[in-house]
């Protein structure tokens, strides 16, 4: 068990906590991951059940879907986070889950859920471009990291998660701000 990454607002039983630190990496709230196994999830014939689509030739874009390698990424700011160099694919349930991105500036690639991401035409291909309106342009370069390049494991799978997922509170002080 790890140390939690938050204090109470008040000083009482039961007081909501705030994050510490880079409220998306400290694992409570909406940015909170499950202590899941360090190994990939696995097929029922035993490899990696989420991998690059470069290491299965059996998956590849359909003819006439858009491919969205090369295409770049737009934060929530409206600032180019990277390019998508990548897919990575589900070989138990055919799809794609996640768009590895190379981020502005080159070098390091982060994992970008595909849940995530908006086409700002879906339906009208011709796409030029996603959107990400989880984090920011430069909260890119805090996303988890994979310990290799050729598959996720379950837990790198709930940290890259939670990591969208606290952004949608988290990225902008606004947003965890009273609505009313």
């Amino acid at each position: 068990m790890s140390d939690i990454n938050a204090v109470p607002v008040d000083h009482f039983n039961g007081s909501p906590l705030v994050p510490t630190g880079n409220p998306m990496l400290a694992g409570v709230g909406p940015g909170a991951w499950a202590n899941r196994a360090d190994e990939p999830d696995r097929t029922i014939h035993g490899t990696a059940k989420i991998v690059p689509m470069r290491l299965d030739p059996t998956f590849s874009v359909a003819k006439g879907d858009p491919d969205p390698r090369g295409l770049p990424v737009y934060a929530l700011d409206d600032q180019i986070a990277g390019t998508v160099m990548e897919l990575w694919v589900d070989r138990a349930e055919p799809q794609v889950r996640y768009y590895q991105v190379e981020l502005a500036g080159g070098g390091r690639h982060v994992m970008l859920p595909v849940g995530y991401v908006q086409w700002p035409n879906f339906g009208l291909w011709g796409n030029d471009r996603l959107l990400v309106r989880a984090i920011t342009a430069a909260q890119f370069a805090d996303v988890p990291a994979l310990s290799r390049d050729d598959q996720i494991t379950l837990l790198e799978e709930d940290k890259v998660m939670a990591y969208f997922a606290g952004g949608h509170l988290y990225a902008t002080p606004s947003r965890s701000e009273p609505l009313i």
